[in-house]
């Protein structure tokens, strides 16, 4: 990537502010280039303290480019101008096509009931105004590296960092105003159009299953399906790399799949997996083997992969058993108020103390405590664990039963649910997600939507019920609660449960939350992230989407392309190559998508029953459909040309659909259905086979139907369309399904293969009724009534053609409301295209056998798009605009008793240029006056001050920390972390202070709570104290082998306390000087004195609260600090 596309970051706080300056009115981003950390300064104990660079600070390089690069490139600009052109144009002009439409029908009865047309508008007008950060992507081009989960992770040097994992690895996103608002890859950077841009890691063979962020190791953990977890570093964005970036460590953490993983308060790893398996990864064994050389990695693997601890042998010996130890573990949370760690199954949990890794409780999903005694299966696992004897063969041995047994006791406990409870009424119950609050409080959400509450010892406390659909996933911000749940819904909730609002955010299952850089990132389940402001809803929301959505014409753009639609009855017969040129070949010419669709490809009782019986095991197609769809392609150049992108075969029906080459980066998601209308509604004779499809971001669907048949059925063709429109569900090609979804919830994998689109209908709405556009074609079988034979072929043979269409038995109908309400159709001027003798060409071919059949219009294709009148104009309120430009029978192909029929539809489609779109959302942010007021009333950290800057412990009295909200309305929400440990000298200076994983604290030291609220004008006193903590143990394999006594020297910790207001990410922060004495010897240091002088008490004289932008101010000051 060129210099000048790389934003230096060294002024970027990437908190709130940083996204709403306040500080200008002008759009000039030399004003936000002011470096404003250069003005602040520390007055407290610990303004003389050095930190020591973490660990992976030594393989950042710390030099960039000087050049500030503007927000927006000027290929952006370009567009826009473009696309006001393209607005002016339409404005201007009658007609957008050289080919002059046809004259259309419109059926009567759209608009109403299971008819209406879809809501489609700049700014979805039931929901806050989103900017997308990666937009539904085309689920085709997605296969073996679907998006899985997502994490915002602040990097003191760089900034906020999005990292999602994928199927292959992981990739991330700079949270800065550059790259958000204005970010645009190289030509041939990025795949995914209008994605932000993105770094992504070289490939990993295994999915990644869960992630976990560690800001004082400055890395992101990864756990895998093979069983392994990664270490990745936090990303400096300057380096001469744009993909491929390698992992810093990785080890074997257990013989399946990692399924969740968390950093404890006291920095250790948890992690895990099948059948109960816990692991914990001690800090102390992470850090040594991540501060070996690259040369050393493999040494690094072993040390880490022996060093851990499994804390359920523990919990086993004390008589503690559960189905927690058999079920798997897909839930992790730590505690960070509480200083402990939960882990959960579906049915149960466990609740761990982080510091003495002990098991405090197991309960189920009810609240009950679980404490069963041992049974003989875990009295084995316990003498494998012992030190003495052959270990290894005990563990391969014990793998192997625990397997069995868990396999066992699975399916048991399966019987067990379906013969007691009833299988569906206890899974509903089953845990979904997890997360704690600024409170304290545990929240679990559920497969039936419910929503648990529980206190921070795992007593349940309250149940809500907000939705019905299942919870995917949780994140919280200051005092608000965001839930996300398999409908593709959004909640937001205040701490007491009480619903604040809710929006439909995507389409599909929002299967993940993340926080950082002012919003609330959601991921889909097919992999789109949007994110939403962390004040939504609120006073913001009508703003931007007002301006929004009068700038449309900015980011709006026009696409043209057109549809050959041909349907034919094919009588059981096959076509020649001739046929095939004269009805597809001769007008595909400049033709982007071409829907087939057949009728009667293949009869008869046995193949109909043979049909139904397939379908019944997911199975379709035969031998003679495939041969249509080879010859098809033969005729269509496929390859080279178009290609195929979907078909689906029902007994004899067919629907194929092609497309050109140069458009099928542009077309995808791909789903089909099958809805039979035969005896019974369950056999194929008739029905109607669909195809849905995304072409540029909107929803075409495509339906080839063969309804019943006769003169006097018209009631029951009606009501074949009718059954066909009301129960048409899409879902995956079966030749399209991938393993994709392991690891995902149980739920989202069935959503996956039943509405792979993630189309997520309004309740009660057919699937067809939320698309863009509807095609319907096929032999509809509607003859024309109330004329003979003779008379038929007399008005025929003289072209009277709209005489016969006042008799056409499908225009009465349609004129009458009762079918293919609101459709449209192009002006017949072709002969009726049945009924014909085989091989007689001309008019001379109609029927004259013995029945005599009246010919007739059987062969039609009709659609509706967005147009809710003849008038409307294509644009993102109405994004898709269709008419006829041909509509004929191929009247030389003799092939059939039915003719073949073709119909040119001219489209135009307007979708979101979501670059120009997220240009457009930056330049209000920073333009809007009234944005600007809004936020700084929001964002503003309420004013506190802290007891004290210094602390000492000489005994195992507790110190009180006294935090005081000095605002009279503002709630206060505080955070306290260890942003560094050293040893003091005998000098009594200390340097080195080096962090714990995710800023953990000591195992020595008890901080309570480390977060919580503070209620305006109100003050919260917090504990600190040491605990007696001299043994320690080195585990290898999870037994212990050695001990000693921890070093008896006096240490020194820097505590940090965070406040922040309760909606914003920005904090204000305060650092605390805490000295541990063991040999008596501490002294303090006046900065302002040359003399020293022992301090009589533990609690020093209090300071106050430091004004600072962010924990990222307070590691850049640092570093310029010293100890006394």
């Amino acid at each position: 990537m060129d210099d000048q596309n790389h934003h230096p970051k060294t002024t970027n706080f990437h908190f709130y502010s940083d996204k709403f300056p306040f500080c200008s009115d002008s759009d000039d981003d030399s004003a936000d280039g002011v470096d404003f950390r250069a003005n602040l300064s520390f007055n407290d104990a610990s303004s003389n303290y050095q930190k020591t660079p973490r660990i992976f600070d030594r393989f950042y390089n710390s030099s960039s480019s000087d050049d500030e690069g503007d927000v927006s490139s000027s290929s952006n600009y370009q567009r826009r101008l473009d696309y006001m052109l393209q607005f002016l144009d339409r404005k201007l002009s009658t007609s957008s096509s050289s080919d002059q439409p046809l004259p259309e029908f419109v059926a009567a009865g759209g608009g109403t009931g299971i008819f209406k047309l879809p809501a489609r508008a700049p700014i979805h007008p039931n929901r806050p105004p989103s900017l997308e950060i990666r937009p539904h992507p085309l689920r085709e081009t997605q296969v073996g590296r679907f998006l899985r989960n997502i994490l915002c992770v602040n990097d003191d040097d760089n900034g906020p960092q999005l990292w999602a994992g994928t199927e292959c690895g992981v990739r991330v996103w700079d949270l800065n105003v550059d790259d958000m608002y204005g970010g645009l890859a190289e030509d041939g950077e990025l795949e995914e159009e209008g994605t932000v841009r993105y770094w992504e890691s070289a490939l990993v063979e295994s999915a990644t299953m869960c992630m976990v962020g560690d800001g004082g190791s400055r890395a992101l953990w990864t756990g895998h399906k093979d069983g392994r977890i990664r270490c990745w570093k936090m990303m400096d964005f300057f380096g001469s790399y744009r993909n491929g970036f390698q992992e810093v460590l990785a080890w074997q953490a257990h013989p399946g799949p990692v399924l969740s993983i968390v950093v404890s308060s006291y920095g250790d790893i948890w992690s895990g997996s099948e059948g109960g398996a816990i692991k914990i990864w001690p800090w102390e064994a992470v850090e040594k083997s991540l501060s070996l050389t690259i040369g050393e990695r493999n040494m690094a693997a072993l040390l880490i992969e022996r060093s851990y601890i499994d804390p359920r042998s523990e919990a086993t010996l004390n008589g503690a058993n559960s189905n927690i130890f058999t079920s798997d573990v897909k839930y992790m949370l730590s505690d960070h108020s509480g200083a402990k760690v939960w882990s959960a199954g579906f049915q149960s949990f466990a609740l761990w103390d982080a510091c003495t890794r002990e098991l405090l409780k197991v309960f189920n999903i009810d609240g009950q405590i679980e404490n069963t005694p041992l049974d003989p299966f875990m009295e084995d696992e316990m003498r494998t664990k012992s030190p003495s004897g052959s270990k290894e063969k005990a563990q391969n041995t014990f793998n192997f039963f625990q397997r069995s047994r868990n396999a066992i006791l699975g399916a048991a406990d399966a019987v067990r649910r379906a013969a007691v409870k009833g299988s569906f009424g206890e899974d509903s119950k089953r845990t979904e997600a997890l997360v704690s609050t600024v409170d304290g409080m545990i929240w679990t959400g559920c497969a039936n939507g419910l929503l648990v509450q529980w206190d921070g010892n795992g007593n349940r406390l309250r149940d809500f019920q907000h939705h019905s659909f299942a919870v995917q996933c949780f994140c919280t911000i200051g005092e608000r609660i965001w839930v996300g749940y398999i409908s593709g819904a959004v909640q937001v909730l205040d701490l007491n449960g009480d619903l604040l609002g809710e929006w439909v955010a995507h389409s599909s299952p929002v299967i993940d939350l993340a926080i950082g850089g002012g919003y609330v990132f959601t991921l889909a389940n097919h992999g789109g992230i949007r994110g939403w402001n962390i004040t939504s809803p609120g006073p913001l929301d009508n703003i931007f989407r007002t301006e929004l959505a009068g700038k449309e014409f900015l980011y709006t753009k026009l696409e043209n392309l057109k549809i050959l639609a041909g349907t034919w009855n094919v009588a059981q017969g096959r076509a020649t190559p001739d046929s095939l040129i004269s009805w597809l070949g001769s007008a595909a010419t400049d033709i982007d998508i071409i829907v087939v669709g057949l009728q009667e490809v293949e009869m008869g009782a046995g193949f109909l029953a043979m049909s139904a019986a397939k379908e019944t095991m997911g199975l379709e197609g035969s031998s003679v459909g495939q041969w249509w769809l080879d010859m098809i392609g033969k005729t269509l150049d496929e390859g080279s040309t178009f290609s195929r992108v979907g078909s689906r075969q029902l007994a004899g029906l067919l629907i194929s659909v092609w497309v050109r080459n140069n458009i099928r980066g542009h077309v995808g998601d791909v789903d089909v259905a099958a809805v039979p209308c035969g005896l019974g509604r369950a056999i194929g004779n008739k029905g109607a086979v669909g195809l849905r499809m995304r072409v540029y971001g909107r929803v075409m669907c495509f339906v080839n139907c063969h309804f019943a048949a006769h003169l006097e059925a018209v009631n029951r063709r009606n009501a074949d369309f009718d059954h066909v429109y009301r129960t048409m569900v899409f879902s995956r090609p079966s030749n399209l399904l991938n393993a994709a979804s392991a690891g995902v919830s149980s739920a989202i994998q069935i959503l996956r293969v039943t509405n792979g689109m993630g189309i997520n209908p309004v309740e009660g709405m057919p699937e067809l009724s939320e698309a863009d556009m509807v095609v319907f074609l096929g032999d509809f079988n509607y003859r024309l009534g109330g004329i003979s034979y003779d008379e038929a072929r007399d008005f025929v043979s003289q072209r009277c053609f709209d005489w016969l269409k006042e008799r056409d038995q499908l225009r009465v109908e349609m004129e009458a409301g009762n079918v293919f309400q609101g459709m449209r159709e192009g002006y017949i001027g072709f002969p009726p295209s049945y009924k014909f003798e085989k091989h007689q060409p001309g008019l001379a071919g109609y029927d004259s056998g013995e029945k005599k059949r009246i010919p007739a219009w059987c062969d039609r294709i009709l659609y509706r798009d967005n147009r809710s009148t003849l008038a409307s104009t294509c644009s993102l309120d109405c994004p898709v605009v269709s008419s006829t430009v041909q509509y004929e029978a191929c009247m030389d192909v003799t092939d059939s008793d039915h003719k073949p029929v073709r119909c040119i539809l001219n489209v135009e489609i307007a979708r979101v240029d979501e670059l120009v779109r997220r240009q457009v959302f930056g330049e209000i942010i920073r333009s809007n006056e009234k944005i600007k007021r809004v936020l700084e009333g929001l964002c503003k950290v309420p004013e506190a001050i802290v007891s004290t800057n210094n602390i000492i412990l000489q005994n195992q009295d507790p110190s009180i920390l006294r935090i005081t909200n000095k605002s009279k309305k503002n709630t206060a929400l505080f955070e306290m972390c260890c942003e560094g440990l050293a040893t003091i000298k005998e000098d009594g200076h200390a340097s080195n202070h080096c962090p714990r994983g995710g800023f953990g604290f000591p195992q020595w030291l008890q901080v309570h709570p480390a977060a919580g609220i503070i209620e305006p004008d109100h003050f919260t006193e917090i504990s600190i104290r040491h605990e007696e903590y001299q043994t320690l143990e080195e585990f290898v394999d999870g037994v212990p082998r050695n001990c000693w006594c921890e070093d008896a020297k006096d240490k020194e910790v820097m505590l940090l306390v965070k406040v922040r207001g309760s909606c914003t990410t920005e904090t204000k922060c305060h650092r605390i000087r805490l000295r541990y004495s063991i040999t008596g010897k501490i002294t303090h240091k006046n900065p302002n004195s040359n003399n020293s002088s022992p301090f009589q008490s533990n609690i020093l004289h209090r300071s106050d609260f430091q004004k600072l932008s962010g924990s990222c101010d307070v590691a850049d000051h640092l570093r310029n600090l010293h100890s006394p």
